[in-house]
């Protein structure tokens, strides 16, 4: 399926300020002409006329999102319906990731409580966080909320003056079908893929060739979710082998439909899964079952053992294994003695299966050194920069820059919003975008690659390596005709 690619000209322009505006704007006949040319046949191509080159590929190329934790659009419109919307105004766009920063910076939770409360007028909520927008309006958080602000409403910045116009445009903007405009005809996007947040291990999206979704695989080890998991199958666990058939049944049902199986279980422990026989976790999910005390030594060897039973099961379906590494979301509550592991437990992982595609997350920031060296030596191990553009958009770049002269450039996965609210994947693209370009463009400025090397790179990149890292065209053509879609 085709994209028509229709990232503004002034987000183009925009994304590398007065110098990319003279160079957009230059002829595009010599672009043609540059891309005819071998660089061996001609001399090398002006800096100014490489940037614009690559500038203009990467903003006129495809893209696919492989990360985001979205809701159903008909539940973003109706705000009773879901918990993840805690108000309906302009707030909304800062209340996921950016409104970490403002608490870190020293707004009192109070305030940001009121912030982001329905009961508050939306042209009150400015007062609330001007004393720390200085502090925090350059992070990559706020910039990519910025930046979807000048896109969808068209104002420069978020300001006393023009909370009033950014409200405006929110009222006029969320209406039926803004997901699609939003993420497809304004950042390019071709379809997201989505781990839903709402407790049911997969979700049958309203558009479900766009929207494309993870099985989440967290319940059936961690804990285990019995509770969320078990009703739809129709199953009551008794016993190990009981709650194994639980875990067959969500991939048996929804395997052909899934793009991966995902995991965030690092937020409460290092992901360095052993192999536990059923027989030593046997009498730890008994007492699961029992709601006996269960220490932490016997809770890890039953994680450990539904953790691979899932991921056989993934496996077999052929659906790549996501799981999260590095940074957490949130304030105040990381331990990043515990994160460094990361990058050699995923290793091991890889090791472990070699058979499993792993795909490890947010380019294990900020070990991402480490998580650069897994990719390059692991056949089955793949770095997905989601979320790293707004933590760190320099770390991001850099991390993009060393991958591509470091390890095999179809192990990359250049780009996921990781939001909640679909207005900020707008800004969080054009962040992504920019960083490519940088990235390449200062690859071959200092002879590291050709121009020519940098180009071919871009579609790969972009969406090429997710196509065949997830099966798309096979995804999409079974989401056609799955059974829930009207």
């Amino acid at each position: 399926m085709k994209t028509k690619q229709t990232i503004s000209r002034r987000a183009v322009l925009k994304s590398f300020g007065a110098l990319g505006a003279v160079l957009v704007a230059a002829d595009s006949t010599k672009v043609q002409a540059a891309e005819s040319t071998t660089p061996l046949a001609r001399k090398p191509a002006r800096v100014g006329d490489a940037r614009k080159i690559i500038l203009e590929h990467v903003f006129k190329a495809p893209l696919i999102d492989t990360h985001e934790h979205l809701i159903e659009e008909k539940q973003r419109l109706d705000v009773t319906s879901s918990s993840h919307v805690p108000c309906d105004d302009w707030a909304l766009l800062l209340s996921h990731y950016l409104n970490s920063d403002l608490l870190v910076a020293g707004m009192p939770k109070a305030d940001m409580d009121q912030f982001l409360s329905p009961k508050v007028e939306p042209g009150a909520k400015w007062k609330l966080i001007a004393p720390y927008w200085r502090a925090v309006k350059n992070t990559g958080y706020a910039q990519a909320v910025r930046i979807a602000c000048r896109e969808l409403y068209a104002v420069d910045d978020v300001s006393a003056a023009t909370v009033a116009k950014i409200q405006a445009g929110y009222e006029k903007t969320r209406r039926t079908g803004f997901y699609h405009h939003i993420l497809h005809d304004l950042a390019g996007i071709q379809s997201c893929q989505v781990n839903c947040l709402t407790g049911v291990p997969f979700k049958e999206s309203d558009m479900p060739t766009f929207l494309m979704q993870d099985i989440s695989i967290v319940g059936m080890f961690a804990g285990p979710n019995i509770r969320q998991y078990a009703p739809a199958t129709g199953i009551d666990p008794k016993t190990l082998s009981d709650w194994h058939r639980v875990i067959d049944w969500w991939f048996d049902r929804y395997g052909k439909y899934a793009v991966a199986a995902k995991s965030q279980n690092a937020y409460s422990r290092d992901i360095d899964y052993a192999r536990v026989p059923a027989e030593k976790a046997e009498p730890v999910f008994a007492k699961v079952l029992q709601k006996d005390p269960v220490n932490p030594e016997d809770r890890k060897l039953l994680e450990d053992h539904l953790f691979w039973y899932a991921v056989e099961q993934a496996t077999r379906h052929g659906l790549p294994v996501k799981l999260h590494t590095g940074y957490y979301a949130g304030q105040n509550s990381m331990p990043l003695a515990r994160l460094q592991h990361n990058p050699g437990s995923a290793s091991d992982l890889c090791r472990l299966s070699p058979d499993t595609k792993f795909v490890f997350m947010h380019i294990g920031y900020p070990y991402y050194e480490e998580m650069l060296a897994l990719a390059k030596n692991y056949a089955n191990a793949h770095i997905d920069m989601c979320w790293s553009w707004i933590i760190n958009p320099v770390a991001a770049k850099d991390y993009l820059k060393k991958h591509i002269v470091t390890a095999p450039a179809n192990k990359l996965l250049p780009f996921g919003g990781d939001y909640i609210p679909v207005e900020p994947v707008l800004g969080h693209a054009i962040i992504a975008r920019r960083g490519i370009s940088q990235a390449l463009f200062e690859l071959v400025d200092e002879g590291w690659l050709t121009l020519t090397d940098a180009l071919e790179l871009v579609d790969i990149v972009l969406h090429g390596n997710a196509r065949q890292i997830f099966h798309l065209t096979q995804k999409t053509e079974a989401l056609k005709t799955a059974e829930w879609v009207k």
